[in-house]
């Protein structure tokens, strides 16, 4: 997924109520102005941002700070093969919404202006976390996802990363329709309101129906895949100041729905059904029919998209253009934390030039990280109340 990256092995836990550290507070707006010459001397805005912590426990970033420091925190997320776009990151400044219907609209505006025409890189920065205060989050991981439905002889339908998920929004009174892509509710928690629960409308919901090059028979499956992948339980960190509700977007690499989502057995596990229509002999894993149905499920999803016009990348493309994103990182005097292990895309890894070589991991911030408790979200499974 081209997306801002990921990390759940932050250097330092982060506690909630602890003010800025004025240390961090420095140490990015000196690079931010370094980087950015046209907002002037850095030395009166670092008077301004000292009294502030002073006062409050936290500043206040302007507008060119933040939209800097998001574009930061992609340009270093260690988990990101696209980072090369960094620079393009369209950032919406939300920090002034505080209702749960506040930020469901604007949630929904993001899925519009990510996935109007070509598929565009969007992140939407909510209010900062005050320290010792509470502060509003989305339970869901991405703002699109595919429920998934517990059978009674325990197989699911739907997507199976989901069902915690879809077990607590149907708590709350949503019903889906069971289908194997019914687009789960935003499940939004604010300090003032508690838990609301919001239907995506479908004009923020762009689906491509899935087809193969070759095989008529693909399209009878009545697959699909949304067009946006918003990732929206990551906190942004930048220059000690913590952004809960930040969700952030790029566009697809064809991997991440052909050879995980669709083809993980944890997932929709559909290697095996693909064999069978292919009629491939699955008696022996030496026969490669998972290698054979997994090409072809990633051809499908490539052929899908670009049928319909929906901008996603295939990994060997995406491969070389991260080695140019590393070339001119080192250009511009810059380390590049890298995690080997998503770097390297998970179909034909040994054939793309990411894989023949190593990389250093490192915890550099502006940054996004998973917290624990946002992971119990989005499992459906609150740790505490707000």
């Amino acid at each position: 997924m081209i997306v801002p990256g990921y990390r759940d092995c932050p250097a330092e836990p982060w506690d909630p109520g602890a003010p800025v550290d004025p240390g961090e507070a420095e140490d990015f707006l000196r690079l931010c102005y370094t980087e950015n010459p046209r907002l002037g001397p850095v030395e009166p805005r670092l008077a301004i941002v000292r009294a502030q912590i002073a006062a409050t426990g936290t500043y206040v970033h302007t507008t060119d700070e933040l939209t800097h420091g998001a574009r930061m925190a992609w340009r270093n997320a260690s988990r990101c093969i696209g980072r090369l776009y960094w620079r393009s990151l369209m950032v919406l400044d939300r920090r002034r919404a505080r209702t749960a219907d506040e930020i469901y609209s604007l949630l929904v505006q993001h899925l519009q202006t990510a996935g109007d025409g070509q598929i565009r890189p969007v992140i939407s920065v909510f209010a900062a976390a005050q320290p010792g205060q509470p502060y509003a989050r989305v339970w869901n991981e991405q703002l699109i996802r595919y429920a998934g439905y517990r059978g009674g002889d325990g197989v699911a339908v739907g997507d199976p990363r989901q069902t915690g998920l879809t077990d607590a929004v149907r708590g709350f009174g949503w019903r889906g329709k069971g289908e194997a892509f019914d687009v789960l509710p935003l499940v939004i928690e604010t300090p003032g309101e508690g838990v609301r629960v919001y239907e995506l409308p479908e004009r923020a919901i762009r689906e491509v129906p899935l087809g193969h090059p070759e095989f008529g028979w693909f399209a009878e499956l009545g697959l699909r895949w949304h067009a946006v992948p918003a990732i929206a339980n990551m906190r942004l960190t930048v220059g000690g100041v913590h952004y809960p509700l930040a969700p952030f977007n790029g566009w697809y690499m064809g991997s991440e729905i052909g050879a995980r989502n669709l083809a993980d057995a944890d997932r929709y596990d559909l290697l095996p059904l693909v064999a069978a229509r292919m009629g491939l002999d699955t008696s022996r894993e030496s026969t490669l029919w998972r290698d054979r149905a997994l090409v072809e499920l990633n051809r499908a999803v490539l052929h899908s998209f670009e049928r319909a016009g929906v901008k996603m990348s295939d990994h060997h493309t995406e491969s070389q253009r991260f080695l140019t994103h590393l070339r001119n990182e080192e250009k511009a005097g810059r380390r590049v934390p890298a995690d080997w292990t998503w770097i390297v895309p998970p179909l034909s890894g040994g054939i793309t030039p990411v894989f023949h070589r190593y990389y250093d991991e490192f915890d550099q911030r502006p940054a996004f990280y998973l917290d624990d408790e946002a992971v119990e979200l989005a499992r459906g499974c609150p740790r505490r109340t707000r």
